[in-house]
């Protein structure tokens, strides 16, 4: 850790559409099939914006394919596409050789929903099919990516960010939110030293098992207010992974004590930046 200074729409739909992007997966074959299929499945309930602008548009922004992304970066790009929610990923199928069993095949599809306005990693699901040929497990994915159940799923959490940024946006205009000191290398502007806050215990987040599976390597940033009084507050996620590991994280710091920010020898509330790097482990 390093601290750093939907059910599915019915046939009557809101207006103007829900504008998505999905961009490429990968360059594997399943990959291609499985991203027009969720355009096709997506195209039923909100407006899909092409795929060659938007792979287009995403290219001029600079995104080169990244699942970890930080939030400015996911609405640079959002806004760089002109979508309200755009959907990244990766699809693939696996040989797998297992000491103790057959050789089997694992296809599987990483669906990473991302709000363009917060940049917000909404929704993470890694649809998997294993079989024991590798047409067999791509097809059995391919179904099960346009299932009712899954569909139902990803535009459920679409519908359910869009309703829940409705209502940030109307809160923040009633109230304004509180002010709280951002922590800084610099000295304060009146020249005196300012002690940042320090946790009692560092607690290591879980590497989760579903990242194990996949191998992940990322870096989950956390924003954490901090008051007076050591406690944490709030918690947001400022650069997502998926795979669990924003939640592992969360579940992690809502743990932690801190010694609080010291002004001149009072204690003073700050927002703080907490840095959590996850790699895979050795084999």
């Amino acid at each position: 850790m390093l601290m750093i200074p939907l059910g599915v729409h019915s046939a009557i739909t809101q207006t103007p559409l829900v504008r998505i992007a999905v961009l490429d997966f990968g360059n594997t074959a399943i990959a291609h099939t499985a991203i027009e299929q969720l355009r096709k499945q997506f195209s039923r309930d909100f407006s899909v914006i092409d795929s060659d602008q938007a792979q287009a548009a995403a290219a001029g922004a600079g995104y080169t394919g990244s699942l970890n992304l930080s939030l400015p970066e996911a609405r640079d790009l959002g806004a760089a596409i002109g979508c309200d929610f755009f959907i990244v990923g990766d699809a693939d199928t696996l040989r797998r050789s297992p000491s103790n069993a057959p050789v089997y095949y694992e296809s599987y599809a990483s669906i990473f929903v991302v709000s363009a306005r917060t940049g917000r990693l909404i929704l993470w699901e890694r649809p998997t099919t294993i079989r024991p040929a590798p047409a067999e497990a791509e097809k059995a994915l391919l179904d099960l990516l346009s299932s009712t159940e899954t569909i139902q799923r990803l535009v459920s959490a679409i519908d359910r960010a869009s309703e829940t940024e409705r209502a940030e946006r109307a809160a923040r205009i009633e109230n304004a939110p509180p002010v709280i000191e951002v922590m800084s290398d610099d000295a304060s502007a009146d020249g005196s030293s300012t002690r940042s806050p320090r946790p009692y215990r560092r607690i290591k987040p879980e590497y989760t098992e579903a990242a194990a599976h996949s191998r992940v390597e990322a870096i989950v940033d956390v924003l954490v207010d901090i008051d007076a009084k050591g406690e944490v507050n709030q918690i947001e996620i400022s650069r997502w992974a998926g795979y669990g590991l924003d939640e592992s994280v969360v579940a992690a710091v809502k743990q932690m004590h801190f010694f609080p920010a010291m002004r001149k020898g009072r204690a003073i509330p700050m927002r703080v930046l907490l840095r959590y790097n996850f790699r895979k482990p050795a084999q």
